[in-house]
């Protein structure tokens, strides 16, 4: 597993806007779309291009394009979604996927209840989307979902982590697995209820209010 954090000033403002906690939830989505943008600019620096030939208004040239299968995007239900508008921007081509995981809030173990993905993922690189890198037993489902499907290569994509999440996750992916993890940030500690500390919050609530 490879750990990249983007060091940047533009990352570093967003993200201490995001943690203020009297910043409003518009502001929030916002935020998080133009954070998510210039951590993918980083992800995807790897995406499997091929030479194409075109013609410009001047002359014919080789220029480069992406390979297919076309990635694919994975937001984690529901936090995740509203990352995956700033991802799209970016790559409009990749295809999208959805994994509703849920927290067992008891156990802190990651619990499925939806899955709208192929079953096939064969050579696929993928992105995988979601928030906060915690326990990590969220991403640990997620990629080893993704894995056992035949993806080639998966990068997580994530605002803040955990030092526990983040060990958690290699020691149980070891060295059988091309996974990155591509954070914003990585964090002191998680408090007793898994949250990330200082972290900002649960972000799922943040970016769309509470249901009860």
């Amino acid at each position: 597993m490879k750990l990249q954090v983007i060091d940047h000033p533009l990352v570093s403002h967003k993200l201490t806007v995001l943690r203020d906690k009297k910043t409003p939830s518009t502001v929030f989505r916002q935020l998080v779309e133009e954070l998510i943008m210039l951590l993918s600019y980083e992800s995807t620096r790897d995406v499997e291009v091929v030479d194409k030939q075109i013609v410009t208004p001047v002359a014919p040239m080789t220029g480069r394009a992406m390979a297919t299968p076309a990635p694919i995007v994975v937001p984690i239900l529901r936090a995740g979604l509203g990352m995956l508008e700033g991802m799209m921007k970016l790559m409009p081509t990749a295809e999208v996927g959805f994994l509703g995981l849920k927290r067992n809030e008891e156990t802190l173990e990651a619990v499925t209840y939806a899955n709208r993905l192929p079953d096939d993922l064969t050579g696929r690189q993928c992105f995988v989307l979601d928030p906060m890198l915690a326990t990590g037993h969220t991403l640990i489902a997620s990629i080893d979902y993704l894995l056992e499907r035949g993806a080639r290569d998966v990068t997580a994509i994530c605002i803040l982590a955990a030092p526990e999440g983040l060990a958690t996750l290699e020691e149980h992916l070891g060295d059988r697995a091309n996974v990155r993890v591509v954070v914003a940030a990585v964090d002191d500690h998680l408090n007793e209820k898994g949250y990330i500390v200082p972290g900002l919050g649960d972000a799922g609530d943040r970016l769309y209010g509470v249901v009860d």
